[in-house]
């Protein structure tokens, strides 16, 4: 802290030594700062007020069959329609802004500048205000009361212009479409002609994989009826062709007839065909497997521990041969005629299937050898789908396009769709906007005794004086005391008229910039 005020107040002596240069430099640059804010010109704006708006009826009715014309669309629109080189150029020759003009590179710079000096401003969300600044107020006016005219008066024929321009654009580009859709679709129907067993129909599954599927599915049924036939076969081998009848006596009912009572070894039998035809099905972990396993499995236990016993084949021939011979007569047993007629029929059918089978791989073979022969022709064929959906697409989408600009277009020349009136038309300025010259005024006042100050502060750099007795001691030598400046020396008289002058310099500074300012301040509009 004693760093710092001993460093403050080395400064401040050091300032007040260079005090007269310092407000030397001050009332230079006030001076200087004020004759150019002086000259400075003023600068007046015009002003207009533009409110566009969409029918409130027909935009929500037209939403999404026509296009976007909405008020938030037309600040895009009024700045590429007002500020485009064209009607800056009809702006120009339409004002006295004309006269500037000597050659082609005052143009180009008159033109740059009307570009960025002209502002549209969204006020709300159909509002928007249009201004414009110039040093002549006349001229402020008539560059804004131009533009609003330039835009009222092509607005209509700009739009019809766009419109006509996007309806050959897109009538062209919609034969374009068409001439292509239609060589995609005939390249498409001769390649699916050539290759129509191979391609997918409109299904998903080609005639190669319905090919392949059949030969598996008739190859399935021609198992089941095989493991059927063989079934049939080992039953009929139980079953007597005739039946021996004698005289006298009444029929008998011979194994293997429907009065038969099943043995353990049919039961087995049984058990084993439907354990077949479960395993064609099914696999060997399947639970319906798995019990018609143990149970043929328990059923060859049971016979395997059961003890040999006659037949009943056996106990029938012992006893026909106790009895009295009597005449006797056979008749064709009808339980294996029939049984004969199901294998006969079986038998047909292996026949049918080995037939159909046989087709069907022959079918299947001549399929995939031309399919070994294009081995690119689903990813040909995808390709050829693939740019037709696009052109497809393309083409749908040009359509519902100029249809959207053909609703469009009758709304804004047949419903007005788009309102645009002039709320504040207009006015040529009284007052000027710019420059603010009060607050140039003090700027130049604080920029001058910055300059003073700093100017001070820079000598006292330059300054290779001793100032406290401290400067000394950083020389590194001993230093005994010092002895302070008698007032005898300099008279106080003198520091005081000194002082004096440097203050009324000082307040004369002030005085002037006080003067000027309330002089700005009574001429209206010049603050």
């Amino acid at each position: 802290m004693d760093e710092f005020r001993t460093l403050l107040r080395r400064y401040g002596l050091g300032a007040w030594r260079k005090r007269w240069f310092a407000i030397a430099v001050s009332w230079m640059v006030c001076v200087a700062g004020w004759v150019f804010v002086s000259t400075i010109p003023n600068q007046y704006e015009a002003n207009a007020r533009l409110y566009v708006d969409s029918d409130a009826v027909l935009t929500p009715l037209l939403r999404g069959l026509a296009l976007d014309n909405t008020p938030i669309s037309q600040l895009d629109v009024l700045q590429r329609t007002l500020l485009s080189r064209p009607n800056l150029e009809k702006l120009i020759s339409k004002t006295d802004l004309e006269l500037s003009i000597t050659g082609p590179a005052d143009l180009e710079s008159l033109v740059a500048s009307l570009a960025s000096s002209i502002r549209i401003t969204p006020q709300t969300r159909n509002l928007f205000t249009i201004s414009y600044r110039n040093a002549t107020p006349k001229l402020a006016y008539d560059v804004v009361q131009s533009i609003l005219s330039i835009f009222i008066e092509s607005k209509v024929g700009t739009s019809r212009s766009d419109m006509e321009n996007a309806r050959v654009f897109l009538q062209q580009q919609i034969a374009l479409y068409e001439r292509q859709l239609r060589e995609a679709e005939a390249r498409r129907a001769e390649f699916r002609t050539k290759y129509v067993d191979l391609l997918p129909s409109d299904a998903g599954v080609s005639r190669l994989e319905t090919a392949r599927v059949q030969v598996q599915t008739l190859q399935g049924q021609l198992q089941d009826v095989q493991t059927k036939r063989d079934m049939m076969q080992r039953e009929i081998s139980t079953i007597p062709p005739v039946l021996t009848l004698e005289s006298g006596a009444p029929p008998m009912i011979l194994p293997g007839s429907f009065g038969t009572v099943q043995s353990a070894a049919g039961q087995l039998t049984q058990a084993e065909a439907r354990l077949a035809e479960l395993r064609l099905k099914y696999t060997e972990q399947h639970p319906d497997v798995v019990a018609a396993r143990n149970q043929v499995a328990a059923l060859k236990a049971a016979i395997a521990a059961t003890p040999p016993q006659p037949t009943p084949e056996a106990v029938a021939a012992k006893e026909l041969a106790a009895m009295p011979k009597q005449p006797a007569h056979t008749i064709p047993n009808p339980v294996y005629e029939q049984m004969r007629m199901q294998l006969f029929d079986q038998q047909m059918t292996i026949a049918s299937l080995q037939r159909q089978i046989a087709d069907g791989i022959k079918d299947r073979d001549r399929l995939e050898e031309i399919a070994r022969g294009v081995p690119g022709l689903q990813a040909e064929y995808a390709n050829l789908n693939r740019d037709y959906d696009v052109l497809h697409k393309n083409y749908t989408e040009l359509l519902s396009r100029r249809e959207s600009m053909r609703i469009s277009a009758a709304a804004d020349n047949d419903a007005e769709k788009v309102k645009m009136q002039i709320i504040d038309p207009p006015q040529v300025p009284q007052i000027p906007v710019a420059p603010k010259r009060a607050l140039l005024l003090s700027g130049v006042l604080v920029a001058g005794l910055g300059a003073g100050f700093g100017l001070a502060i820079l000598l006292l750099q330059f300054d290779r004086s001793f100032h406290s007795i401290e400067d000394l001691r950083d020389l590194g030598l001993p230093v005994v005391g010092g002895i302070s400046m008698l007032g005898v020396a300099v008279p106080m008289r003198r520091r005081l008229i000194s002082a004096a002058s440097f203050a009324m310099a000082v307040v004369l500074l002030c005085a002037v910039y006080g003067g000027l300012l309330y002089r700005l301040l009574q001429t209206p509009g010049a603050a």
